[in-house]
């Protein structure tokens, strides 16, 4: 009987059945063969005794073979389900072999590298400041995808993602090298957690690459001259917003973005608290900083110049605007119009100047930490809530501007646990 064709596929016709029992017994020979299920539908046995899913069909008037899959990976019905699919094409005037390799393209992009780095960088943009999440992205676009990015995601070797990190190193780039490749482990694991990956690579890169020698902003740590600072704080002759800014700087602690974008509306006076948002956060954690005393005193002694108004906005307003905060600048330069220079003060160096001492008088490290908005590494404790501590703090937070106060004044400097504990 000739071949029966439809417009563009055809399939013959009137062919036995087989069973799932005939599939499971059908035995090797000397040479391949075919046994034949119906429609196209062919199960291929090989001499070494593989078993091979195959559909026969023709389009356009050609006779076309694709595979579909291995038995018993592939049972009978998978295969017939498989073939009714491609079947299925038919009335589209679709070819189902160029179908099949749409998908498996489709499939393979879904699975590479930057597909999944993507994806992954999407679901964690909310716990990131905008400038970080910017960063992170675009170290990968520069210095991973051109090599990896088209890859599929567990067909990366070893030694192929240590080669993409020596490129790095080679230009003199350590640290970057070592966050872009804290960030190829943090996709290896968002992988492996949906199934796309069974191992986290970068595992084996521990110990391959150049260290760095951590980086610390300076700060003054040293009582005595922390007392100079602040008398040169109080001495300062610059704007006033300025000038207020640097003192409120080490009653608080907090980052000088956090500090430079400080708004009235988040002082609570009554409560002595400063609730700052947690969009403004590195950590995208709502925190409250305890206000001392002294802390207070320069805020109230700041609000008639920059808290009132319609215009009233932010505690350090830029000189250009009210509707802006002061420049991230405007802090260091006034450090470095008082004399201290990068290798001695920053902006920054208001943080160590109070962790350090605190540390060293013996203050429960947590509060301390929790006081400087750490985040931790392990994403269960890290989304802590923003009041955790926060007697402890209050309690921490006035000793400590108390002893900037006799440091100030030139007192005696006793090291001394506090009751903050």
């Amino acid at each position: 009987m000739g071949k029966q064709h439809s417009t563009n596929i055809g399939y013959p016709l009137f062919m036995p059945k087989l069973t799932a029992t005939a599939v499971k017994n059908a035995s090797a020979k000397k040479k391949p063969y075919k046994l034949p299920d119906g429609h196209g539908l062919l199960l291929e046995v090989t001499p070494k005794g593989s078993k091979l899913w195959r559909f026969r069909y023709y389009f356009e008037g050609k006779e076309k073979l694709i595979s579909l899959g291995i038995y018993p990976d592939i049972s009978l019905k998978d295969a017939r389900e498989a073939q009714m699919k491609a079947r299925s094409m038919e009335p589209k005037g679709i070819n189902p072999s160029e179908a099949r390799q749409a998908e498996k393209e489709a499939q393979s992009d879904a699975n590479s590298f930057e597909a999944i780095a993507r994806e992954w960088h999407t679901k964690h943009l909310s716990k990131w400041t905008e400038k970080h999440g910017d960063q992170i992205i675009r170290r990968l676009e520069l210095n991973v995808f051109p090599w990896l990015g088209k890859m599929g995601i567990q067909k990366i070797t070893p030694p192929e993602l240590l080669k993409v990190m020596r490129r790095m190193e080679d230009r003199g780039a350590h640290e970057t090298a070592h966050r872009v490749l804290s960030s190829c482990g943090q996709v290896f694991r968002y992988a492996i957690a949906t199934g796309r990956a069974e191992q986290d690579i970068s595992q084996h890169l521990r110990g391959a690459l150049t260290p760095t020698r951590a980086k610390h902003l300076a700060s003054i740590t040293e009582p005595a001259k922390i007392g100079e600072l602040l008398r040169a704080i109080d001495a300062y002759e610059g704007t006033f917003v300025v000038k207020s800014a640097l003192q409120l700087a080490p009653l608080v602690f907090v980052r000088p973005k956090e500090l430079r974008m400080a708004e009235w509306s988040e002082i609570d006076i009554e409560k002595a608290e400063w609730h700052i948002p947690a969009e403004k956060m590195k950590a995208r954690q709502k925190h409250i900083v305890p206000l001392s005393r002294q802390a207070i005193a320069v805020i109230e002694e700041l609000r008639p110049l920059t808290g009132h108004g319609a215009a009233a906005k932010y505690l350090f307003p830029s000189p250009r605007t009210l509707a802006r905060p002061m420049s991230d600048n405007a802090v260091l330069g006034a450090l470095r119009r008082m004399g201290y220079s990068k290798e001695e003060m920053t902006g920054h160096g208001f943080r160590s100047m109070a962790s350090t001492p605190l540390n060293e008088m013996g203050y429960n490290r947590d509060h301390i930490e929790r006081q400087l908005a750490h985040s931790e590494g392990n994403s269960v404790r890290a989304a802590y809530n923003y009041a955790d501590y926060l007697e402890q703090r209050k309690v921490m937070m006035q000793e400590w501007a108390d002893y900037l106060d006799e440091l100030k004044a030139g007192g005696e400097v006793i090291k001394a646990k506090f009751g903050g504990k």
